[in-house]
């Protein structure tokens, strides 16, 4: 048995990752920055290069990159097959011409610098990719995964994955360069065909095993075990994909997939996202301390002019080919940014090149050096333009918008999908509205309907006020985010007093809070269009237009004496006091229903229903 010596080794690294985090990722926030650069900060920090407190990165660094695995499986549980069959232009049209370029571009530099033909592709390659993690990171913490930069953004990053495998036998394929000889050929083959049947598997797994699976540990009740599942289907994927020469970040990608229409995936991801930020912050901490600050003082003009000249070519390749794709020069701009670091993969590929005579080991070690050095300007970048863009966008959008704001009668905070249906019946009638929003494309989706618009951010008062709520009869709040709809509501009832709020509800328990808040009209975003939806279903089925309006606004009273009670005296105060909105027969059924197959006659039964006696499957006897 180990003795209490060796178990506390284990601790100083330990605690020497969470002190690093704590202090650098807090810091760089404050400043306004990506917690990705505080994660790198810390890294140069406690590395090698400047205190030495973790004197090998590269032990770790393994364990590090289960964080882009982990990342790359929640990507893939909101992503359905087929949301990604649709994204099948953008992932092979624009990812393609992005890596061709960017590829092309840096290996006849680096050719011209003085690398061989063979060194220079190895190199072109390995920085032509881009940081899948830095990139998803500070999408996410924009909250811009959903916009169309994001998408396209994402489709480039997929390509990139997808061409991992290829590129990592292309390397070995060209240290044969010259010999005479067809047997490389072979073995690259029948790895391509081992590729594509750990595909194949992962999809058909995907689509028979791993629902089943993971609905007998539901039933089981032990949602330990339901974690250890999720993590053995996220890792399991990534070995496999890795063993057949992929990387590990599509095999998880895949089974995220696979998982994207599954009834679990919100508690699947739940369960990863813990392992996911800790193992990510990691991960970014190990490229920190890579970074080797004696060979970049030795090379220090070299990779003083090569990184930002990088950065800005392929800042410029991406947004050239996205403009073309007709996005505007503004996501093209944003975008490219976002994929303008070198990607993890270069730490990768270089090395190989090296191992198969392409690279001395001057070249591999610059540009290793320069791929860390770009990981770390790349969100720099990304911030200073997405500040000057903004910047300047926003004096144009006050100046020419603004102006008359003082006569509108209402005020619509948010122009999203909500707020754009909103404003059509006031579109209609003429009134004067007053738009605010944070989001470049909103601002220019409302300027095409007329409305005096303001580029801001509704959650601050100064903005409120600039733009008219002083005068606003009626201030709609139309953001789909709880605690900004509850700030907004607070400041309006203070400052506004005169204005009627009317708020739109994320869900049951957010309407209850604005009720307490006492706004004057707040609607659930689904609730109105699911009744809706679910008279026109029962005219389908033969009810009449006043049938079925009578059961809809039967169900509508049930759910406001319910919202009623639950407003005085708590969320599971109504339970046995208003009776469930439940489906029940019209009509007396004329026999008992019949499950299709055992696993819904075991669903049914487990209900308390009955069903008609016989075989599964087959006709009442």
């Amino acid at each position: 048995m180990a003795d209490a010596a060796s178990h506390a080794s284990y601790l100083p690294p330990i605690l020497t990752f969470c002190a690093g985090a704590v202090i650098a990722v807090p810091l760089f926030r404050k400043l306004g920055q990506s917690a990705v650069l505080g994660y790198l900060a810390a890294g140069i920090a406690i590395g090698p290069s400047l205190l030495g407190v973790i004197k090998d990165p590269d032990a770790i660094r393994s364990t590090a990159e289960i964080g882009v695995v982990l990342l790359l499986f929640l990507v893939g549980l909101e992503l359905q097959p087929s949301r990604l069959y649709s994204m099948r232009k953008d992932i092979l049209g624009s990812g393609l011409a992005q890596m061709a370029l960017s590829a092309i571009g840096i290996g006849l530099v680096g050719w011209w610098l003085g690398l061989s033909g063979a060194g220079a592709i190895a190199v072109g390659t390995a920085l032509a990719l881009s940081a899948t993690s830095i990139a998803l990171q500070l999408l996410d913490e924009r909250g811009d995964v959903g916009e169309v930069y994001g998408r396209r953004t994402f489709s480039i990053l997929l390509f990139q994955d997808m061409a991992i495998a290829p590129v990592l036998a292309l390397l070995p394929l060209l240290a044969t360069t010259g010999q005479a000889t067809d047997a490389p050929m072979l073995p690259a083959l029948a790895s391509f065909g081992i590729a594509l049947l750990a595909l194949a598997a992962i999809i058909l797994a995907g689509r028979f095993v791993l629902n089943p699976l993971f609905r007998i540990l539901a039933n089981s009740g032990a949602k330990d075990v339901m974690t250890a599942a999720a993590l053995l289907i996220v890792l399991g994927a990534a070995l496999l994909m890795e063993h057949v020469g992929l990387s590990m970040a599509m095999g998880a990608f895949l089974a995220g997939v696979m998982l994207a229409d599954s009834h679990f995936r919100h508690e699947l991801e739940a369960d990863i996202e813990p392992f996911r930020g800790v193992l990510l912050g990691l991960f970014f901490m190990t490229v920190g301390m890579s970074i080797d600050l004696r060979l970049i003082a030795e090379n220090a003009l070299l990779l003083a002019l090569a990184a930002p000249l990088l950065v800005l070519f392929k800042i410029v390749v991406v947004a050239s080919i996205l403009r073309l794709s007709c996005s505007s020069w503004i996501e093209a701009v944003r975008a490219g940014a976002l994929l303008s670091p070198a990607g993890e993969f270069a730490f990768v590929l270089v090395p190989l090149g090296l191992a198969n005579g392409l690279l001395d080991a001057r070249q591999a070690a610059v540009a290793t050096a320069l791929a860390a050095i770009t990981m770390l300007l790349g969100p720099i970048v990304a911030k200073l333009l997405d500040s000057v863009m903004l910047a300047r966008i926003k004096p144009e959008t006050m100046e020419e918008d603004f102006e008359g704001a003082d006569g509108s009668q209402v005020m619509v905070i948010g122009f999203g999908r909500f707020g754009q249906i909103v404003t059509q019946a006031l579109l209609l009638q003429h009134i004067d509205v007053t738009v605010i929003d944070s989001d470049v494309e909103r601002i220019r989706s409302a300027a095409r309907f007329g409305f005096k618009i303001y580029y801001g951010d509704g959650t601050r008062l100064d903005v409120l006020r600039a733009a008219g709520g002083g005068r606003a009869k009626v201030i709609c709040v139309c953001v789909d985010d709880r605690q900004a709809a509850l700030r907004i509501v607070e400041m309006a009832k203070a400052e506004f007093p005169n204005a009627r709020l009317h708020v739109r509800a994320y869900d049951r328990i957010h309407a209850i809070e604005l009720m307490k808040a006492d706004v004057d009209y707040q609607q659930r975003e689904t609730f109105e269009s699911a009744l809706g939806f679910g008279r026109v279903t029962l005219e389908a089925v033969g009810l009449s237009r006043d049938e079925a309006d009578l059961i809809i606004d039967h169900v509508r009273d049930r759910d406001a004496q319910r919202m009623e009670i639950q407003y005085h005296e708590g969320l599971a105060a109504a339970l046995d006091r208003v009776p469930r909105v439940s489906p029940e027969p019209l009509v007396a059924p004329k026999a008992k229903s019949r499950a299709l197959t055992a696993e819904t006659q075991q669903v049914i039964e487990d209900g308390g229903a009955e069903i008609a006696v016989g075989g599964v499957g087959e006709p009442e006897r």
